[in-house]
């Protein structure tokens, strides 16, 4: 008889070490996570771990990198559709779930962040975010600069999140998340731009980031300024 299981995967140490680091957050919390507990769930001496992180801030900011690609592996399946708000509300409620299904790790991600310490997973997270959000800006749709917009969706979404990961599951509201996400929609979007509609700002946000870094025929000062230009009627709403 063939043997059909498949072979155990194999970790190397530094993966191993976060993925014990992730199940002791996620079942015996924050505080669970000392060097010598996550040493021996990982099955290493602490001067191995130490070797690999450096120091404990260095694990903790790690384990954040780790839980956020977890996080991008579902905001990459969900991929993208023909309409970007819509892609907007859809990336707003994966926001939620995961926060909501892996609580300390998401107080990790964003309850505990520090200056100068995005990992490389956080910024792509932003990136995505700004991606979605300059989408809508190309519609004509965007009543402020993607920078500001993105800033406001990520900022109210993780309030949001934290607030609802403090409170008993009991207890949640959860209409709030579509109430809160609707709000946040309405405060950076336009309606359907009409034929002559002469909204000065969605243009000027719609020019912008349709140019991107290619204005043809402009040179390098010329774009510039142009950029500083669109960025400054933007930034008027």
């Amino acid at each position: 008889m063939v043997d059909t299981a498949e072979e155990p995967v194999v970790l190397n140490p530094r993966e191993r070490v976060l993925r014990a680091a992730a199940e002791l957050l996620a079942e015996q919390g924050r505080a669970a996570l000392s060097t010598r507990a996550v040493s021996a769930a990982a099955g290493m001496q602490q001067p191995a771990l130490y070797r690999l992180f450096g120091d404990k801030d260095g694990l903790l900011d790690a384990l954040a990198g780790y839980a956020f690609e977890e996080y991008l592996r579902d905001k990459h399946a969900v991929g993208t559709t023909d309409d970007p708000v819509e892609d907007l509300r859809r990336g707003w409620d994966l926001h939620v779930e995961f926060g909501l299904t892996s609580p300390a790790l998401y107080v990790l991600m964003y309850g505990e962040a520090r200056f100068g310490a995005n990992s490389p997973a956080g910024q792509e997270a932003a990136d995505i975010l700004r991606g979605l959000v300059s989408r809508v800006a190309r519609t004509g749709r965007l009543r402020m600069s993607v920078e500001r917009a993105a800033t406001l969706i990520g900022a109210t979404g993780v309030g949001l999140v934290l607030t609802l990961i403090a409170m008993p599951p009991a207890e949640r509201d959860m209409e709030i998340v579509t109430i809160a996400r609707e709000a946040t929609l309405r405060a950076i979007l336009t309606d359907a731009p009409a034929p002559g509609d002469d909204s000065l700002t969605s243009r000027a946000v719609a020019l912008r980031e349709a140019l991107g870094d290619n204005a043809p025929g402009l040179s390098a000062t010329e774009r510039a300024l142009l950029t500083e230009w669109l960025d400054r009627i933007a930034a008027t709403s």
